[in-house]
C-alpha cells in the first residue's frame, strides 16, 4: 500500500508518500480499501505536534476515511467483502488501505460516494451535536453561520436546514459565499463590505439571530454575539482563524444569551453509544433525502502536503479528500 508517513513533526511538506506492506486483518477486524480520506484542520496539528495526543514517529496521519471492504478478519459479523463503508480511524487514513474494528466500518446508504462519505462524520457529526443537542435549535429558528464557506460552515448550513431553520451565511469570498448559498443558505454575507451586526439582525427580521455557529473565532466573533437576539445562543465550535476571541461578558448577560462550548471530539470518545446512533441519525437524514453531503474537493495522496495547506491556509471551499 502506499501512505503519507510523517518522520519528523513539522509543515504538511515534511509528510512523505511511501510503499509499506498492506495491513492484514486480525480478529473482529476488517481491511479496508481506501478510495477517499477526508482532511481535517486536527490532522495538520498532529503532523506540527501542536495536538494533544502525540503519536510516536513515524505515524500516518488522517482519520476518516471510506472505501471498500478487502479483506476479512476471524470473528466478524455483519460485514463482507465489497461491502462500502466508511470509518474514523483516528490516525492512518491517508493510506491506500487501512484495518479497522468491524465495529467501526459503517455501511454507507445508497448514493453517497466514498469522497463525501471520507469528509462527513466529523463535520457533520460536529453541526448535528452542536445544534440539536447542545443548543435545542427548533424549526422556524434563525441561524448565522461564521466560516459558511469552509468544511464545517457547510455541514451547519445542511444539519440547520435539516432541522428546519433558516440560515444567513457569513463568508469572505465570493466563492465561499457561492457554496453556502447552494448548500441552502437563505442569504450570504460579506463581513468585510457590511458590519456583521446590523446585517444579520436585519435579516433576522430586526430583532436578532436565535443562533450563532462559530468555527472561526476572531474579529467577528463580539459583532456576532451582539448580533443574538432574546435568548439567543453562540456555539463556540473552533478557531480557524488562529485568534481564540476575547468577548464582552455583559454582551452574554444582556437579553439572556448563553455561550455554548462545543467539543464534539471528546464527547464522541466517551459516549461512543450516544456517537454511533447520532451518527445512524445523520445517515438516515441523507438516505432520506433531508440531507445531502457537499462534494469536497479532490486531491490525489501525492499532493498531501498542499491539501493540508490549503485546508489550513483556509484557501479551500468546503472540504478536501484524499483520493489514493
Amino acid at each position: 500500500m502506499r501512505a503519507a508517513v510523517c518522520h519528523e513533526l513539522g509543515p504538511p511538506s515534511v509528510l512523505r508518500v511511501q510503499e509499506q506492506p498492506d495491513p492484514e486483518p486480525g480478529p473482529g477486524e476488517v481491511a479496508v480499501a481506501v478510495e477517499a480520506a477526508g482532511v481535517n484542520f486536527v490532522d495538520g496539528l498532529f503532523v506540527a505536534g501542536q495536538y494533544q495526543i502525540k503519536p510516536s514517529l513515524p505515524f500516518v496521519p488522517g482519520s476518516e476515511v471510506a472505501g471498500h471492504v478487502v479483506a476479512v478478519g476471524p470473528d466478524v459479523g455483519g460485514l463482507a467483502l465489497g461491502d462500502r463503508v466508511l470509518a474514523s480511524v483516528g490516525l492512518g487514513g491517508f493510506a491506500s488501505r487501512v484495518v479497522v474494528p468491524a465495529t467501526a466500518a459503517i455501511v454507507l446508504p445508497e448514493g453517497l460516494d466514498a469522497p463525501r462519505a471520507a469528509t462527513f462524520t466529523q463535520s457533520y457529526s460536529t453541526s448535528l451535536f452542536a445544534l440539536r443537542d447542545r443548543a435545542h435549535a427548533a424549526p422556524g429558528e434563525t441561524v448565522l453561520v461564521l466560516g459558511a464557506g469552509g468544511g464545517v460552515g457547510l455541514a451547519a448550513i445542511g444539519v440547520a436546514r435539516a432541522l428546519g431553520c433558516r440560515v444567513l451565511g457569513a463568508a469572505s469570498s465570493a466563492d465561499k459565499r457561492d457554496a453556502a448559498l447552494a448548500a441552502g443558505a437563505e442569504a450570504v454575507v460579506d463581513p468585510a463590505a457590511e458590519p456583521l451586526k446590523e446585517a444579520a439582525r436585519a435579516w433576522a427580521g430586526g430583532t436578532g439571530v436565535d443562533l450563532v455557529v462559530d468555527p472561526v473565532g476572531g474579529p467577528l466573533a463580539e459583532q456576532s454575539l451582539r448580533a443574538l437576539g432574546d435568548r439567543g445562543r453562540y456555539l463556540v465550535i473552533g478557531f480557524a482563524s488562529g485568534d481564540i476571541p476575547s468577548v464582552p461578558l455583559n454582551q452574554v448577560l444582556l437579553r439572556n444569551r448563553t455561550v455554548l462550548g462545543i467539543d464534539w471530539g471528546i464527547w464522541a470518545m466517551t459516549h461512543p453509544a450516544e456517537q454511533r446512533a447520532l451518527l445512524d441519525n445523520l445517515l438516515e437524514m441523507v438516505a432520506a433525502g433531508s440531507l445531502d453531503p457537499v462534494h469536497p474537493a479532490e486531491y490525489p495522496l501525492e499532493n498531501v502536503a498542499r491539501a493540508l495547506e490549503d485546508l489550513l491556509g483556509r484557501r479551500a471551499v468546503g472540504k478536501i479528500a484524499l483520493v489514493p
